[in-house]
């Protein structure tokens, strides 16, 4: 059955505010930073004196931040640290350290046993706002993303299972296929049992640049269904900060540094993501991590568009670079996940991505049915209805 639609899922947001607790039992400490916070509108500011009330105080107020001090009286910083750690409603809050003491091996205790940060106070206000809203954003992040679980999750009674409720809040977010112009598309996307992260999408960033990409979190299950759609949303509303949306290194750039795994769940995911010019009929496109991306010419020869570099949300600062092609005449360009071709034989043996490229280069130039002959392959030469992964393939045809 192939899945297709256009259905609405959304759930109201709940705003959050930045809220930072302070632990520390030097008030002179306390009015420092309440003085370095004033000004910023968006942050709340809370001072705890007594360190033995922290607890208590947190669970009432739910910062997404904690400045805490290590050296106070009843009770050891790092004890503290512990304690929060420990603590069901609190243990994902970011922490920050506060310490008079520069020195390696506390820094290393307090990353020890939980602590996300470490100033030497009091620091310089710049460098303290900047922190506290690096970590609050990524706390706030985990929020929402739990949120739309806890969202996703209640919807059950109306759907057969929570993993069909996902899949079907991914399908209503997939494109309309285009069959008017010199551009047309068409897709399937057939969720696993377990339901994986995949998600694609196409959009005109302006009268000449058409964007197309496809990604593919790790892992199955509802969360990486949910960082895909947050992958998936920022790319089509264009909301990647300062990113030129022409330029495929940039934009994975720009995804690297806003989803990296440390604060996505240990989740990473891998993206093709290309840009055809309609005037120059020039195909630019990046990679990451992700397998190529197939492009049928004119003369049936089939081109692997792909750059090498590391899957999104490894590492902070990753480089990323793009090639192109020129297209000389009416071609078709695939764009897919593993999942269209790590498929395990009835017989033991795995098909590759060399039986993927057999198998479009003698299909290439068919009518649009041949992503759906594809999967009644699959289906047939794995000897199951459902395979293990999700799979997702877009074809857009170029005039």
């Amino acid at each position: 059955m192939t899945i297709d639609g256009n259905k609405e899922f959304a759930s109201p947001p709940i705003h959050h505010t930045i809220t930072v607790l302070l632990v520390d039992d030097q008030p002179i400490v306390g009015e420092t930073v309440r003085r370095m916070l004033a000004p910023e509108q968006d942050i709340v500011f809370h001072y705890c004196k007594d360190p033995t009330q922290a607890i208590k105080m947190a669970t009432e107020i739910s910062p997404t931040v904690i400045l805490q001090d290590l050296v106070m009286p009843e009770i050891d910083g790092l004890t503290l640290v512990k304690f929060f750690r420990a603590h069901k409603k609190l243990k994902d809050v970011p922490l920050i350290v506060l310490s008079s003491k520069e020195e390696a091996v506390t820094k290393a205790d307090s990353f020890a046993v939980g602590a996300n940060d470490y100033l030497v106070k009091l620091p310089d206000r710049i460098e303290l706002i900047a922190r506290i809203r690096y970590h609050s954003k990524g706390y706030i992040n985990l929020l929402e993303r739990n949120e739309a679980y806890e969202a996703l999750f209640k919807s059950r009674q109306a759907l057969a299972s929570q993993l069909a409720s996902a899949a079907e809040y991914v399908i209503s977010l997939l494109p309309q296929r285009i069959i008017e112009g010199n551009i047309h598309t068409d897709w399937r996307f057939f969720p696993s049992t377990e339901l994986g992260g995949d998600s694609f999408g196409y959009h005109w960033i302006d009268e000449e640049h058409f964007a197309m990409y496809l990604l593919d979190v790790c892992d199955h299950g509802v969360g990486p269904a949910l960082l895909s759609v947050s992958a998936l949303n920022v790319l089509r509303s264009q909301t990647l900060r300062n990113t030129d949306f022409r330029a495929p290194e940039k934009v994975l750039a720009a995804l690297n540094d806003t989803f990296q795994m440390e604060r996505q769940n240990n989740l990473y995911f891998t993206i093709w993501y290309g840009v055809f010019n309609k005037v120059t009929r020039r195909i630019t496109y990046g990679t990451a991590g992700h397998p190529p991306a197939l492009l049928v010419s004119p003369d049936k020869m089939i081109h692997e568009l792909i750059t090498p570099s590391m899957f999104i949300g490894g590492m902070e600062g990753i480089v990323y670079t793009s090639g192109f092609i020129d297209l000389t005449g009416p071609s078709n360009l695939y764009i897919f996940s593993d999942g269209a071709y790590e498929i395990e034989k009835t017989d033991g043996s795995m098909w590759s991505l060399q039986g993927l490229k057999e198998y479009i280069t003698y299909s290439a130039g068919g009518d649009l049915s041949d992503i759906e002959m594809l999967y009644s392959f699959l289906q047939d030469m794995g000897g199951k209805k459902d395979l293990d992964d999700d799979f997702s393939l877009l074809k857009v045809e170029f005039a």
